[in-house]
């Protein structure tokens, strides 16, 4: 039996079918790279998709402002339409107050979570979307089951919107997120995005002699250029 391919220039696409024949879908992006496979997937199933860009955890406002162009740029390209969502920083941070010690994928992250799928489901209500998604899934960062629960909740509050729990890592797309990454040269962030994340992450960084994250200048292409430098040395 022959592998099938699943890179971005041997997989056939299938025609993806939303789940109950919904027609608009309100796609909520946390970032380019986690987005990018799944814009293209719904780009070539023809689904009516706008990409919904709220994050109002992502620290600081430079941070915030870099993914969201990124993410722009990738939106324009497909054509597709992209909402800039308010920066209401202040919003989260009152949200989180208490869980600022909370570890990855815990209750800090659900609570942010909860955050950004109630503002897209009501946008949704509000704008004639009835489904709503999310790219946090296809992270392997991230726990799926823990983001379907929050975007369930949000979708439940609201008559006719229904939540998409697809598995976009499935039949290679966590492969495809990291390839199109390097082929758009999309910014590679290395936290996951608030203060909180990025003070954890320089501690472990540390805790092991690395230097602490840079942010603004690691893009997915230069880092590969560089790993292909020193194999060739």
């Amino acid at each position: 039996m022959s592998q099938i391919d699943y890179s971005l220039s041997g997989y056939e696409r299938p025609k993806l079918q939303t789940p109950n024949g919904e027609t608009k879908l309100l796609m909520h992006s946390c970032c380019a790279p986690c987005a990018g496979e799944i814009m293209e997937a719904l780009a070539a199933s023809e689904i009516d998709t706008t990409v919904f860009f709220y994050n109002p955890n992502i620290h600081p406002q430079e941070e915030y402002e870099l993914r969201k162009e990124e993410n722009i740029r990738f939106a324009e390209k497909l054509g597709m339409p992209f909402i800039d969502a308010d920066y209401n920083k202040d919003d989260w941070f009152a949200r989180i107050k208490g869980q600022e010690d909370e570890p990855e994928r815990g209750a800090r992250c659900t609570t942010c979570f909860d955050m950004r799928f109630e503002v897209t489901a009501a946008y949704a209500k509000a704008h004639g979307f009835d489904l709503i998604s999310s790219t946090l899934g296809i992270s392997r960062w991230k726990d799926m089951n823990q983001i379907n629960g929050c975007g369930m909740r949000a979708a439940d509050v609201f008559d006719g919107i229904t939540y998409w729990d697809f598995n976009w890592r499935k039949q290679g797309g966590s492969a495809r997120m990291l390839e199109l990454s390097k082929q758009e040269e999309f910014y590679q962030q290395e936290y996951c995005g608030c203060v909180y994340s990025l003070r954890d992450t320089n501690k472990w960084r540390v805790s092991r002699g690395r230097e602490k994250v840079e942010r603004g200048v690691k893009f997915y292409a230069e880092a590969m250029q560089s790993l292909s430098n020193t194999s060739n040395k």
